[in-house]
C-alpha cells in the first residue's frame, strides 16, 4: 500500500488538504476543503472513501493508500496563529516577527532551509514541553 503525502494549505475560504504526490501511479487525486484544518482532512477522506466506493462498484481497480498530512510553513502559523504568536515563534525558531508575518501573508515564501527550520524548532519545542512534570 503506498503512502501518499498530502499537503495541507490556507485557502481563501478556509484550508484545503491534497495530494501532493503519486496521483499518477494511483490513477486518482484527491482534494479535501473545509472552514478548518480538520474538516478539510475530513472532506479528504470522505473522498477518498467515495472514489474508492465508486471504483469497486465499477468493477475498476483501485490502489488503496494511506496518507501522511503535511503543512506549508504559512498554513501552520496561520492556524496556530491563537496558540503561537509571532512574537513567540520569533523566541521558538529565531526568525524575526516581520519575516514570519511576510509568510503568512504570502508576500514571501520560506526557503526550503527555512522551512526545515521552522520545523525542526517547533519539533524540538514540543519536545521540551513534552519532558515537562507538575509536582
Amino acid at each position: 500500500m503506498d503512502t501518499v503525502k498530502v499537503k495541507i494549505e490556507k485557502s481563501e475560504n478556509g484550508y484545503t488538504a491534497y495530494m501532493a504526490e503519486k496521483a499518477e501511479i494511483l490513477g486518482y487525486s484527491i482534494l479535501g476543503e473545509g472552514k478548518t484544518v480538520k474538516e478539510a482532512i475530513a472532506d479528504f477522506k470522505d473522498s477518498y472513501d467515495e472514489i474508492r466506493e465508486y471504483s469497486i462498484n465499477n468493477g475498476e481497480n483501485f490502489k488503496e493508500s494511506e496518507f501522511s498530512f503535511y503543512y506549508d510553513t504559512a498554513s501552520f502559523i496561520q492556524y496556530f496563529a491563537g496558540i503561537f504568536s509571532l512574537s513567540g515563534l520569533e523566541k521558538i525558531t529565531g526568525i524575526n516577527q516581520k519575516q514570519l508575518g511576510h509568510y503568512v501573508s504570502g508576500f514571501r515564501k520560506p526557503s526550503p532551509k527555512t522551512a526545515a527550520k521552522v520545523e525542526q524548532s517547533v519539533r524540538h519545542f514540543i519536545e521540551e514541553l513534552s519532558a515537562i512534570h507538575f509536582a
